[in-house]
């Protein structure tokens, strides 16, 4: 019998001890940044394939980084995908418009008026480009960062501080963690804290479409390491199969809420890598290049319309902010991370992109940030009338039974009618 570990797990013979290899990221707190062991192509410099090309052609892709914006602000190579300026404005003025509602409910977390809050900050042209490349009635399944795509789409600020202060005005009757948005009047899918699960929900949806002869797509989004979960492999497996017309985008944001990405694998190779594994088409896009979101997102799209099937987008971007506000970065990151980030911020990039165009200034974009401020504030406060948390103003106490059954049950009918006399006896003077 060969040499082996005898029953005491002890080596034998000169086999060497196993090593078990834990993922460590290269800066912690405190540390020096250098982010030179990052490879950064050129702009302008990855082929475009045709959108309706064997999904091999763009498996070189999937470890490349397609870029659009140069180092001087310019678009540039086949990908630019050549929008107006009017249409850059509106994309820069949303960005601007999702920071400033980040930065207004963030503090109001700080405040007491909610208890939880995420913001996207560094992350906006992931979604929001996104959301320009896309029909508005594809379907989205999000994440809980793609709140720049119901702002894309027209859903009204103070709805969404509604649901952020689950108060008497929110439309999901606080049911929902805030920020887990749901609008089907947006095609936008309800956000779960179970992470993965839209995923193959996305392509449920998108098989459907595919049955019954639609010409929607689905698309849905999720953290690179929520890309370990094993929904994520089930939702490509049934995509490839049937190819279902469905965009996938893993968000590598380069951190979970305390571990770096390579707990997800990033230490392998990329996440878009994946695709090849699954036969179907991939991308790697600079997720701080909105003009490259925009463009990898059309082809995408243009791609599962025309029967070509899913394709798998990784975009590479940094979360420049706290995971949430229950998190803390700076217990496991150094803070020159966010400084150092090699492909700087989506927002600034944008802007002067539509500078260098000569279609914008430094002065318009001071005014359309407070324009923008000025606007979440009226919001909020609209928001602030129906009620924050703890202050009483919420969904009759009856609505936590309802909304299950058609009819509701005898017995969840006595609790309720138990649940409500035991609070009329704590407290008096409650009135629902």
């Amino acid at each position: 019998m060969a040499d082996g570990p005898n029953s005491t797990g002890k080596p034998r013979g000169n086999l060497p001890p196993l090593d078990l290899h834990v993922p460590e990221p290269k800066f912690r707190p405190g540390d020096e940044v250098d982010y030179s062991h990052i490879p950064i192509p050129e702009a302008g410099k990855q082929p475009r394939p045709d959108e309706n090309c064997e999904a091999a052609e763009t498996w070189p892709l999937c470890t490349d980084l397609v870029r659009v914006l140069d180092g001087e602000h310019r678009a540039t190579g086949p990908w630019d995908p050549r929008l107006d300026p009017d249409t850059l404005r509106r994309m820069l003025r949303t960005m601007a418009m999702t920071r400033a509602f980040d930065d207004r409910l963030h503090r109001a977390q700080r405040q007491g008026k909610t208890s939880f809050y995420m913001k996207c900050l560094g992350e906006e042209a992931v979604s929001i480009a996104s959301a320009f490349a896309l029909a508005d009635d594809d379907m989205v399944f999000p994440s809980y960062r793609q709140q720049g795509i119901l702002i894309a789409r027209g859903y009204p600020l103070s709805e969404m501080c509604n649901q952020i202060y689950s108060n008497r005005a929110d439309k999901l009757k606080g049911r929902q963690l805030p920020i887990m948005y749901s609008s089907r009047e947006h095609s936008f899918f309800t956000i779960s804290g179970n992470l993965a699960t839209q995923y193959p929900q996305a392509v449920g949806w998108a098989m459907a479409s595919a049955i019954k002869g639609d010409t929607r797509i689905a698309t849905s989004f999720l953290g690179e390491g929520s890309s370990a979960e094993g929904d994520f492999h089930s939702a490509l497996t049934f995509a490839a199969v049937y190819n279902a017309p469905v965009v996938f985008n893993i968000v590598n944001n380069q951190w979970a809420i305390s571990s770096f990405s390579g707990f997800a694998g990033a230490e392998r190779t990329t996440f878009a890598a994946r695709a090849i594994g699954y036969g179907i088409a991939g991308l790697r896009v600079d997720g701080n290049d909105a003009l490259a979101v925009f463009a990898a997102m059309q082809w995408a799209a243009n791609r599962a319309r025309s029967n070509q099937g899913p394709t798998l987008i990784e975009h590479f971007t940094y979360r420049a902010d706290a995971h949430s506000t229950s998190d803390d970065p700076s217990a496991y990151r150094s803070a020159q991370e966010r400084e150092e980030w090699p492909l700087g911020d989506p927002v600034n990039r944008l802007k002067c992109h539509l500078i260098a165009l000569g279609e914008w200034s430094e002065e318009q974009q001071a005014d359309m940030d407070r324009e923008v401020a000025e606007e979440v504030k009226a919001a909020a406060k609209e928001a602030e009338k129906n009620g924050i948390l703890g202050h009483g103003l919420h969904h009759p106490f009856h609505t936590m039974f309802e909304d299950v059954f058609e009819d509701l049950p005898w017995h969840l009918e006595e609790q309720a009618d138990q649940a409500i006399r035991e609070r009329r006896t704590k407290f008096p003077d409650w009135k629902q």
